[in-house]
């Protein structure tokens, strides 16, 4: 999910905080645009809760940050794994930083119809419905099952991240007619050679 705007909903606590790796420069990977079959692909459960998922997590982090964005699922990356990480802070509260293993949506409750963009749609924007509270039940990155509510962005950015590891996009909660123009600039741009 891409970032526009500051967000209130920092303070949550970081049960998914990732776990500290060796001290390594973190690999900035290439995010996967629209198109690419891993994005419209439901994803793998994460099974092994390891030093090797430690680095990917911290991997993602990196990559959203130097994408300026609040959440990155695995497909972002090319990755078909139930996998994602958020921070609504954009890195400026280290305890904001969430690891979503394995999430599942238990609870939602009101409603926001907000702008939304996507690090796989770059440039692309639309007004989404989607739920003011949710609830969520996943693993931080060394397995350890938690429940976190969020509220505004970071409810939203639950949503959008699990979407992604449902196959889901952003522009499939837009009208027909939006989804459609969207797609069309986006063969332009294919053709263009700009995507």
């Amino acid at each position: 999910m891409s970032s526009e705007q500051p967000s209130k909903e920092a303070s949550a606590p970081a049960p998914g905080e990732s776990a500290k790796p060796e001290a390594r420069q973190p690999h900035i990977y290439a995010i996967t645009k629209y198109g690419a079959a891993v994005l419209e692909t439901k994803t793998k459960p994460v099974e092994k809760f390891d030093e090797k998922l430690a680095r990917l997590c911290e991997d993602m982090f990196a990559s959203m940050y130097a994408a300026s964005g609040v959440g990155l699922a695995a497909p972002q990356i090319g990755l078909s794994l139930r996998l994602a990480v958020i921070d609504v802070t954009v890195g400026k509260n280290s305890e904001a930083r969430l690891v979503l293993a394995n999430p599942q949506i238990i609870h939602t409750e009101g409603d926001q119809r907000e702008e939304e963009g996507c690090l796989s749609l770059p440039g692309f924007r639309g007004n989404v419905l989607r739920p003011r509270y949710v609830t969520i039940r996943a693993q931080d990155v060394t397995g350890k099952t938690y429940e976190m509510k969020g509220e505004g962005l970071l409810a939203r950015a639950f949503c959008h991240e699990t979407d992604h590891l449902e196959g889901l996009l952003f522009i499939q909660h837009l009208s027909m007619l939006r989804r459609d123009l969207i797609r069309r600039k986006i063969r332009k741009l294919r053709k263009a050679g700009d995507w």
